[in-house]
């Protein structure tokens, strides 16, 4: 488990769940840390972007995987770029 609230370790995270998103043709990019926050701001990508599932994808997986890993993640948010 790492604690650290950093790009590094919050890419890290992503790097491990990117796999299972490019099997339906989608992505998640790194936007942002509010460190102060807890929030960590992310781009889903690809057939991601539109999926009508985004939102369970977003807090089930990616979310869940970051605050197991990063307990100092409070929350994470999904922008559009």
């Amino acid at each position: 488990m790492m604690s650290e609230l950093n790009i590094e370790n919050v890419e890290k995270v992503l790097e491990k769940i990117r796999p299972y998103l490019e099997l339906d043709n989608g992505g998640v990019e790194l936007v942002n840390i509010k460190k102060e926050d807890g929030i960590v701001e992310v781009c889903l990508t690809g057939a991601c972007k539109d999926c009508p599932l985004r939102m369970m994808t977003l807090r089930a997986g990616i979310e869940r995987a970051l605050m197991h890993e990063i307990p100092e993640v409070k929350r994470i948010e999904s922008v559009v770029l």
